[in-house]
């Protein structure tokens, strides 16, 4: 019986997931009408109207509080919606992945995505060079043109990237980077054995660095203590591979620049030894310092800060200073 309640119960849960899945696809089938900067326009509006009506509006505008402790409230909603309107425009930019991104190197900084000056060198030497690295970005603007301006320059990525629950979106989803931006590779149990097979045989590897990640190193963000995943310093401890920043930024009238940086020199322990905490916090400054540019463009609705149950009873054991 309990066996025919737990098939019954997940069949349902399924059932769901199917319901949302072609409502969504059907939205993403009337945006497919309209011209691309009409549809991203209306995604952004209608985010941010829908947006703070949800649960996660409480959660951005609470972590915007004690992010900005001198900003007022009405500061803290402007940016939570900034924060709506770049949510309905990633998920709309799925749609037109195809047609938005239109970067070319004999044109850069003619078209709707250019990338900076420092970073086309950059990616041509990468592209020639036979060595291990990893690139690191956070979830700022739309970061999966990321990958895509890497196939354009012939450098092969493999990208990590965390599937939606929903297994109907997550296989869209799939669909539609992998069209366009080479290997991907899910965030799952085990996946750093799979990272690190590519960095043996001198690959590249995308990741995204700004994420609660359960039982990880202890360290701060905005000056709040969370824990970080430390499988960007381990790999790099490991593989002495070259550790490079990069970041999407939106720019008015639906236009994108990628930024591309020259490899981090990052802190070592006194037998020369990749730190890893120290690492894993130098990442974390990074993409803080983005974050504080435009705040607007990053998810604040991410449960960044939240620390596990087993840390919680560490932290409380600690006798007082």
């Amino acid at each position: 019986m309990r066996v025919f309640i737990a098939t019954l119960r997940n069949r349902f849960e399924l059932f769901q997931y199917w319901i949302v899945a072609q409502l969504v696809f059907g939205v993403m089938a009337l945006l497919r009408l309209a011209p691309p900067d009409a549809a991203l326009n209306f995604a952004d509006k209608f985010a941010r109207t829908l947006g703070p009506l949800t649960g996660r509006h409480k959660v951005a505008v609470d972590n915007l509080r004690q992010a900005y402790p001198e900003k007022s409230t009405e500061e803290h909603g402007s940016i939570a919606r900034d924060m709506w309107g770049n949510m309905g425009r990633l998920a709309t930019e799925y749609v037109f992945l195809d047609k938005l991104f239109d970067f070319n190197p004999e044109t850069n900084g003619e078209n709707r995505v250019e990338i900076n000056k420092v970073g086309e060198p950059i990616f041509h030497r990468l592209r020639d060079e036979q060595k291990p690295r990893l690139f690191f970005t956070g979830h700022l603007g739309n970061f999966e043109f990321l990958p895509i301006v890497a196939a354009t320059f012939d450098l092969q990525m493999t990208s990590m990237f965390r599937p939606p629950n929903n297994p109907y979106l997550a296989n869209y989803v799939l669909r539609r980077r992998s069209g366009a931006m080479g290997s991907l590779l899910a965030s799952r149990r085990g996946v750093a054995f799979s990272v690190a097979r590519i960095l043996e045989n001198r690959g590249n590897v995308g990741v995204l660095v700004d994420q609660h990640f359960m039982q990880g190193v202890p360290t701060t963000f905005f000056g709040r203590a969370c824990e970080s995943s430390p499988l960007v310093a381990k790999l790099t401890r490991n593989y002495e591979c070259d550790v490079h920043p990069a970041r999407c930024i939106r720019l008015p009238n639906n236009r994108y620049r990628l930024e591309m940086q020259e490899a981090l020199v990052l802190p070592r322990d006194a037998n020369g030894r990749i730190n890893v905490a120290g690492t894993t916090q130098l990442l974390n400054d990074i993409v803080e310092g983005w974050v504080r540019e435009d705040p607007g463009q990053w998810m604040w609705f991410h449960k960044r800060w939240k620390i596990s149950k087993r840390k919680k009873r560490k932290i409380a054991a600690k006798p007082a200073a």
